[in-house]
């Protein structure tokens, strides 16, 4: 997947009220970004780290900028939550990914009960509902997830469950938007109540995959499962 433009940058000075960011640029000029990661994003935070960002093409919109990704550990890691999702859906809609393939109808944003899911796909054989997930947290070798606690994300897990009772395919997918992690796990510490519900989920036949994606200045893609270890 590319970027529709290119990024412009600069350096991390502060993230403040989850959503904002003060950004640098090389011309010295301060400007605030917009962050669309609300986990803590630990480990994927250093002041004074070289950031990319992207321009908004809404001339209404009250932040122009996007903060897509940070130089953290000699590599990039994007931090934009909504990027996953589009990678996902990319590769599923162009028959890429070969966990998920086959599939004619491709929808996005579809409901299931009380929830609503990232990506909806279907074939003759099968319906499939898909969430999917940012994940940015390293520690040590892996990368864990979450980075905070999400009820959320809880819920999204037990609705997953719900589609798997009716007989559907039911999948959870985790983007590791680094390279410098080579298993994926849970963050028990930081949210028991998510990591025991993925393990239900898992119990009652929901799919657990995780994608590690390089991220660079032009783009972003898919280059292997790693191994999920709890």
């Amino acid at each position: 997947m590319k970027f529709a433009s290119r990024l412009v940058s600069g350096k991390l000075l502060r993230r403040y009220k989850r959503f904002l960011a003060d950004i640098e640029l090389e011309d010295g000029t301060v400007v605030v970004a917009h962050c669309t990661n609300s986990g803590s994003m630990k480990s994927c935070i250093k002041e004074g780290a070289p950031v990319l960002l992207s321009v908004a093409e809404d001339p209404k919109r009250k932040t122009r900028f996007t903060w897509e990704m940070i130089y953290i550990n000699n590599g990039w890691v994007g931090v934009n939550t909504l990027m996953p999702n589009r990678l996902v859906y990319d590769a599923i809609s162009n028959n890429t990914l070969d966990s998920l393939l086959g599939y004619d109808i491709i929808k996005r944003e579809v409901k299931f009960g009380d929830s609503r899911f990232d990506i909806y796909c279907e074939n003759d054989i099968e319906k499939c509902f898909i969430e999917v997930k940012n994940v940015t947290m390293k520690v040590g070798n892996s990368a864990l997830f979450p980075d905070a606690v999400t009820e959320r994300g809880r819920k999204h897990l037990e609705t997953l469950i719900k589609v798997k009772e009716q007989g559907l395919r039911a999948v959870m997918v985790y983007v590791i938007q680094r390279m410098d992690v080579s298993s994926f796990g849970l963050a028990s510490d930081i949210d028991p109540d998510y990591s025991d519900s993925l393990r239900r989920a898992i119990r009652n036949g929901v799919e657990i995959m995780a994608l590690q994606a390089r991220v660079y200045p032009v783009g972003i893609e898919i280059v292997n499962h790693l191994p999920i270890i709890f």
